[in-house]
């Protein structure tokens, strides 16, 4: 697993072991970065079932002006940390062991409105599969203050409605685009009210 490209180009980075961690694919990080290749520079990234870090720092590495990259597991922070330093990143990220829903939670109610500079452009939600938690956190951030009006949401699932039948929850974004990749679906999506 490496940066494709940027600053931080060809940095190798390291990854959990075991069989609950499924960092994304190369193939897969390559079409994401492609849909999305216009859309990063300056902007403000959340990372938030981050793993190794690597959608992060791939958009750092791209160009992206800060990420600040969660994940519940300590030992997924420390490589994250790890992984900062290495691709000379570290001063743009913000990284914390918190659960995703404690985040979502507490972003809601510290920042202002998301037209401020307290929201984010770019939201990478990768979350474990088959659970909920794609779900949870697409309500949570369509309740809060935490995307801006022109962010781009890429949701990594292994279902292809990641509003899980959800209708009401389904107005309250614009897919942009949808792609299968094997087993997983990638999309992208942004806030109704930017329609």
């Amino acid at each position: 697993m490496r940066i494709i490209t940027g600053s931080a180009r060809g940095t190798k980075l390291e990854a959990l072991e075991g069989e609950a961690m499924r960092p994304t694919g190369g193939r897969v990080k390559e079409a994401v970065f492609s849909m999305i290749q216009f859309d990063i520079e300056g902007r403000k990234v959340l990372d938030l079932f981050a793993g190794s870090g690597q959608l992060a720092l791939e958009a750092l590495s791209r160009g992206a002006e800060s990420a600040v990259i969660i994940d519940s597991s300590a030992e997924a922070v420390e490589i994250i940390k790890r992984n900062a330093k290495k691709t000379h990143l570290y001063d743009k990220c913000t990284i914390s062991v918190m659960d995703y829903k404690a985040y979502l939670s507490r972003r809601s109610y510290d920042s202002g409105s998301a037209n401020e500079s307290g929201g984010f452009d770019i939201i990478f939600l990768d979350p474990p599969y088959k659970t909920d938690y794609l779900k949870k956190s697409l309500s949570m951030i369509a309740s809060g203050r935490i995307a801006k009006p022109n962010s781009i949401i890429i949701c990594e699932s292994d279902h292809e409605d990641v509003f899980s039948g959800d209708e009401e929850l389904a107005t309250k974004y614009r897919v942009l685009k949808k792609n299968r990749y094997g087993r997983l679906y990638i999309t992208l999506l942004t806030p109704a009210y930017n329609a």
